[in-house]
């Protein structure tokens, strides 16, 4: 496939998806899936204190909790869109759901640290084989118009759950509903999955590629050891110390991504379907696209990071008020996930240009008040520079996700799908390790108010290289 701007002819569907669209009321179950897979990534931070009290689990064994779904998570997600193309996306959904509920279910009952890693892995395993169907139940049911609002929705509920996560994390464990305490946040899935699954099997069309490829085993094993060899220590090597492992397996990385793309390549010039075909980074789409969405969902994930941390530790926040105190921005981020699709007929790509400009004037706007106000009412102080970031990331997030799926072949929905989510979850490990890294290397040093600052000034500095990029954009 050559690398031009037009795009490809649209492949036929199958039966099911051609002859039923996806009805509100299908779009919404799948908005609902789409958030519990991506809330669970985030809902987890703000109660990892109070789990090492619970189960006697030091810094490390936290971490794990949190990288052990998050690497589950990513490494799956290519292969699980590939499941859904082959065998039905709202099967895999099910499927996915029921394993989602019951590993839930393993979090929530873990007697011990090590038992809790586990089974958060599992769980990621699990939302791996949900998201890719979400994203390419929508792209096969739907077009048009209807494909961009539903993209659109799409982006701001995602980005939205990545927020709310930490803010209904802390809520739960501050409500300690019934005794349950950290692990009420975990067993809320259960009854979660169960309405969902309903909707789905009622709601929700069935889909699937029209031809189906072979498996690619060795792909998915190569892919699975890159995104082990980054993700791991990105999310472990901090609380560890930074020991010479992490640093090993960071660099060879590089190398494991080069022989999995060299496969990759090969597989597909030899006329058959690799794991992931090289030729769908090639898309106009996914090639000016993915760069400016990798950098938006770093910044996004770095400064939930930093923000959650620092209104704890500097400010003396407990989990519910930390979390209260980021409504402002999970609100106007919503509001400007709602406006940025609108608004892309219009401005094109400028529309992501407008976001990361607003969102730059956000940064500095909270920079200075971090640097003027840091008191008991610093969170009330910060509200209207939290109200511009989170509307800026909210214009921007929508737009690119749709943006980078355009152009994928609707037979590819489900691999290009997990491709995109693929990034976005390496993205956000990889700005919570760079952020939170400055950030905890300052705050020893020149207090948390001042790390803050330089953590919120350096993400200024990327989102410019991110405004940039954007101009690349075509919406």
């Amino acid at each position: 496939m050559t690398q031009t701007d037009s795009a490809p002819p649209p492949a036929p569907l199958d039966a099911h998806s051609r002859d039923a669209g996806l009805s509100g009321a299908g779009l919404f179950t799948i908005l609902l899936i789409a958030s519990m897979s991506s809330m669970d990534a985030f809902i987890v931070n703000v109660a990892l204190p109070t789990i090492g009290a619970d189960l006697g689990a030091g810094p490390a064994a936290l971490e794990l909790v949190v990288a052990g779904y998050a690497t589950a998570y990513a490494s799956l997600l290519v292969l699980g869109g590939r499941l859904g193309d082959a065998f039905g996306r709202r099967r895999l959904m099910v499927l996915g759901l029921i394993g989602f509920g019951f590993t839930s279910l393993l979090c929530g009952l873990a007697p011990a640290g090590g038992a809790l890693v586990a089974a958060r892995m599992l769980q990621g395993a699990a939302a791996a084989l949900c998201l890719p169907q979400a994203m390419a139940t929508i792209q096969a049911t739907t077009s048009g118009a209807g494909r961009a609002r539903a993209m659109g929705m799409f982006g701001a509920v995602v980005g939205l759950a990545f927020a709310f996560g930490q803010i209904l994390g802390g809520f739960m464990v501050g409500a300690d509903i019934a005794g349950t305490g950290w692990r009420s946040v975990f067993f809320i899935n259960v009854p979660a999955v169960a309405i969902a699954a309903v909707l789905l099997l009622r709601t929700v069309p069935e889909s699937r590629a029209p031809k189906s490829a072979p498996l690619d085993p060795l792909g998915a094993v190569l892919l699975g050891a890159a995104m082990v060899l980054l993700l791991v220590p990105l999310t472990e090597g901090r609380a560890a110390g930074w020991p010479a492992w992490s640093w090993i397996c960071l660099g060879a990385f590089p190398f494991a991504a080069a022989v999995f793309l060299i496969v990759q390549r090969r597989k597909e010039r030899a006329g058959a379907v690799p794991l992931l075909p090289p030729s769908l980074l090639a898309l106009p789409g996914m090639r000016r696209g993915l760069p400016v969405m990798m950098l938006s969902m770093g910044g996004f994930g770095g400064f939930l990071f930093a923000s959650a941390v620092a209104i704890q530790q500097g400010l003396g926040y407990g989990p519910v008020a930390a979390g209260f105190a980021l409504v402002p921005y999970a609100l106007a981020f919503f509001a400007g996930s709602a406006i940025g699709p609108r608004l892309a007929p219009r401005l094109g790509g400028r529309a992501v240009t407008w976001g990361v400009a607003v969102q730059i004037a956000g940064l500095v706007a909270l920079v200075w008040t971090v640097a003027s106000t840091w008191s008991g009412t610093a969170a009330l102080a910060m509200a209207p520079a939290l109200v511009a970031v989170g509307f800026g990331q909210g214009l921007q997030l929508p737009v690119l996700f749709r943006v980078v799926l355009a152009e994928v072949p609707p037979e590819r929905a489900g691999v290009g799908s997990g491709v995109m989510a693929t990034f976005q979850q390496v993205s956000l490990a990889s700005g919570v390790a760079v952020f939170g890294a400055v950030f905890l290397h300052l705050a020893p040093e020149v207090g948390v108010q001042e790390a803050y600052g330089w953590t919120i000034a350096t993400q200024g500095v990327t989102a410019l290289v991110n405004a940039g990029l954007s101009l690349r954009v075509r919406a």
